[in-house]
This record gives C-alpha cells, sequence and structure tokens, in this order.
C-alpha cells in the first residue's frame, strides 16, 4: 500500500520563489521537502493552540462561569494594563 500520494499546488508567485530558494541553498532536496516542513509547522503550532486552550483557557473560563464573581470589568481590566504601562515607561 502507497504511503504517499502525489498532489498538484498551485502558489503565488512569491511563495513558490521561496519554495525553490529553499531548494537552490541547499536548505531542503526538494519542493515536496519544504512543503512538507510547511505543513509540520502548522501541525505543531496547530497542536500548541490547542493544548494552550485546553490548559490554560478552558480552566479560567469554566471558573468564571460557574462563579461570575471572579470576573473583572473591562474598564478595572484597561485601568490595570494603563497602569502597569505607565510603569515600564518610567523604568526605561
Amino acid at each position: 500500500m502507497r504511503t504517499t500520494q502525489q498532489l498538484s499546488v498551485t502558489l503565488p508567485v512569491e511563495m513558490a520563489a521561496q519554495v525553490r530558494a529553499k531548494v537552490a541553498s541547499g536548505e531542503y532536496a526538494s519542493e515536496s521537502e519544504v512543503i512538507r516542513a510547511g505543513l509540520r509547522a502548522l501541525q505543531a503550532r496547530d497542536k500548541a493552540l490547542e493544548s494552550w486552550l485546553r490548559n490554560e483557557i478552558a480552566p479560567i473560563y469554566d471558573g468564571l462561569k460557574s462563579d461570575p464573581v471572579q470576573a473583572r470589568s473591562i474598564g478595572d481590566v484597561k485601568a490595570t494594563l494603563a497602569a502597569e504601562h505607565q510603569q515600564r515607561a518610567k523604568t526605561r
């Protein structure tokens, strides 16, 4: 059974030039390797985003949903950020 599948891909001129440049530089042996590396990077980014959402964001959301009193108003958040920004600007 075959483990690969040939596809025809159309890229903008700039992206096609990037692919060819990667091969010409010797960084990759073929255009297919460049595309595979890009897809692996995309998979890694998607996995990291999913992990962040599941492990950091979802618990916070669930906590606020179960106890809305914990939430801060947008005005409080803006005031805190403005104060932090002002403090950091003074230390520069």
